[in-house]
């Protein structure tokens, strides 16, 4: 992919094909940003805040509910969790028409508040599983002796949970933050303006029906790959001090 982006286009097509370039063409990277097709740096920006602000409510959410359900008991507990595990069943486009029919209620169709909210709700109940399994997973006799030393329930989750679950966040945070930068059914119908349209829905417009521009098709797949993985490289490090962290606890 990364090769083909760096291509022209008649070199991608042409037979037999090549392995490396015979004409390099980095040009592509800086031409593809003002193509008439699709106003691609509005999309970048729309994937961001999209992908960012639903990942963050996802965590914001998923923390506390997990946290809950894994130290406390309730009646129907048990079945809750399953009815969350299920819920991972149905993805955006079985639910788009109703979806859609909201939105429009409430006045936020083809807006970047209908797609937060839909992989908000669609990734939330992986987060809550993940993290219930980790938060139970810590002995009660840590949080008791927090508990001790006159912490109460909040700073026990900010001070003592938290930094023990470290790697079960990461792990969530990459999930949901993945998933939505990847969705495309859902902001597919539900967002009809191009510049508010994520990458994912956006690199549709070079693929036409007697053309394809693979060139930059190939140039967008592989600057929509870069901030997948700058994020695990960034968590990444901040993985390792939360296992410290959590070992020294």
């Amino acid at each position: 992919m990364v090769l083909g982006s760096l291509k022209p286009h008649a070199e991608i097509l042409q037979i037999p094909p090549t392995y490396l370039p015979h004409r390099w063409s980095p040009g592509n990277y800086a031409s593809m940003w003002h193509t008439p097709e699709t106003p691609l740096p509005f999309n970048l920006v729309s994937t961001i805040v999209i992908s960012v602000c639903a990942t963050v409510i996802v965590l914001l959410v998923a923390i506390p509910a997990a946290y809950y359900t894994a130290r406390r008991r309730f009646p129907g507990k048990m079945a809750f969790l399953g009815l969350v595990l299920i819920t991972q069943m149905l993805q955006p486009v079985v639910l788009v028409t109703g979806l859609i029919r909201e939105f429009f209620a409430l006045g936020i169709n083809d807006t970047w508040l209908a797609m937060i909210l839909v992989n908000s709700a669609f990734n939330l109940s992986f987060a809550v599983w993940i993290l219930h399994s980790f938060f139970a997973s810590i002995p009660v006799e840590v949080e008791e002796a927090a508990q001790l030393d006159g912490l109460n329930r909040r700073q026990i989750l900010t001070r003592v949970s938290l930094p023990l679950v470290w790697p079960g966040i990461v792990t969530a945070t990459i999930f949901a933050f993945v998933s939505c930068w990847n969705e495309f059914a859902a902001s597919l119908v539900v967002l009809t303006t191009a510049q508010n349209q994520p990458l994912s829905v956006a690199l549709t417009k070079f693929i036409g029906q007697y053309d394809t521009a693979w060139q930059y098709v190939f140039a967008i797949s592989t600057v929509g790959i870069v901030p997948v993985v700058i994020l695990f490289a960034l968590i990444e490090k901040r993985l390792v001090a939360g296992l410290t962290a959590g070992s020294v606890k």
